[in-house]
C-alpha cells in the first residue's frame, strides 16, 4: 500500500543538501618523511629488543629480576632469551617490509 510520504520523511533532508568535505592530499613529502621515522622507530626497537637479553647490564642485573629471584632464573634460560631476541628479529623484518612495500609502491 503506497499512500502519502510520512512526516518523518518530509523532516529529514537528502543527500545533497550535505556537501562533503573536501578530500585534503597529504604531500609526498610527508609520507615519505612518516614512513622513515616508523622505519627508524621499528629498527630500533627490534634491534634495542634483539640485543637486550643478551646484555649483562640490562638483563642479568636487572632490579625486577633481582627482586623475584624466581623470575630470574626464568628470564635467564637460554629459550627466554632466545624468544625475546626472536621478538626483536620479527620487528627488525616487519621494518624492513615496510620500507621495502613502500618504496616500491
Amino acid at each position: 500500500m503506497s499512500g502519502p510520504p510520512s512526516s518523518a520523511a518530509k523532516d529529514t533532508p537528502d543527500d545533497s543538501s550535505f556537501a562533503m568535505p573536501s578530500q585534503h592530499h597529504v604531500p609526498r613529502w610527508l609520507q615519505r618523511i612518516e614512513l622513515f621515522l616508523r622505519v627508524m622507530l621499528r629498527m630500533y626497537i627490534g634491534l634495542a629488543v634483539c640485543y637486550a637479553p643478551w646484555s649483562q647490564a640490562f638483563w642479568d642485573q636487572n632490579p625486577i629480576f633481582l627482586q623475584y629471584p624466581w623470575l630470574g632464573s626464568i628470564a635467564t634460560t637460554g629459550a627466554v632469551r632466545g624468544l625475546v631476541s626472536g621478538l626483536g628479529l620479527l620487528n627488525l623484518w616487519i621494518a624492513f617490509q615496510d620500507a621495502i612495500r613502500h618504496r616500491d609502491g
